[in-house]
C-alpha cells in the first residue's frame, strides 16, 4: 500500500509523519511505502526543519535523507490513502487537485485517533522545540492507531 502524508511545507509534520508510520509499518510486518509533501511549495528541495530532525533523532529516527516536495494532483492516482495533516492543508489539497476527487481516499491524520473529531496536528513551525515533542507524541500515538485499524479491518493483507 502506498500512503501520502501531506502538511503545508512539507518540512515539520509531514517529515515526521513519514518516518513515524514507515517505522512502524515496518515493524507490523506491513509492505507500505509511506512519502510526504507540501501545498505551498516554499521548501521544495530543501530537507526537513532542524528541530524535526533533532526530534526524530532523539526518538531513533533519521529524517536527513527526505527532501520536501510539491503535492500534486497525480498524487491521487498514485497512492492508496492519503492523509492530510490539518484541515487548512485539506483544503489546498482540493485547490491543487482541481477536478479530481479526492474523497475517496483522503483524511485528515488524527481521524484515526480521534475519529469524527476533524482534529489537526498543530503546526509546530511557530513555536519553539516543545511543540515539535508534542507534535512527535501525537503523530505516534496516531500512526499506532491507524496501523491497529488497518489490521482490524484488514487483517490478512499486508
Amino acid at each position: 500500500m502506498k500512503i501520502l502524508v501531506v502538511c503545508l511545507g512539507n518540512i515539520c509534520r509531514s517529515p515526521l509523519a513519514e518516518a513515524i508510520l514507515q517505522k512502524k509499518a515496518e515493524a507490523a510486518g506491513l509492505l507500505w511505502k509511506i512519502d510526504s509533501a507540501g501545498t505551498n511549495g516554499f521548501h521544495v528541495g530543501e530537507p526537513p526543519h532542524h528541530l524535526s530532525q533533532k526530534v526524530g533523532k532523539k526518538n531513533g529516527l533519521d529524517l536527513s535523507c527526505q527532501v520536501a516536495r510539491k503535492f500534486e494532483a497525480r498524487d491521487l492516482d498514485n497512492f492508496d490513502i492519503i492523509f492530510a495533516m490539518a484541515g487548512d492543508v485539506m483544503i489546498d489539497m482540493k485547490k491543487i487537485a482541481g477536478s479530481k476527487t479526492m474523497e475517496s481516499h483522503v483524511r485528515l491524520f488524527l481521524e484515526d485517533l480521534y475519529p469524527g473529531e476533524n482534529r489537526d496536528v498543530p503546526d509546530p513551525w511557530y513555536g519553539d522545540e516543545n511543540g515539535y515533542h508534542e507534535v512527535y507524541d501525537l503523530i505516534d500515538k496516531a500512526s499506532d492507531a491507524i496501523i491497529k485499524n488497518y489490521l482490524v479491518s484488514k487483517p490478512k493483507q499486508a
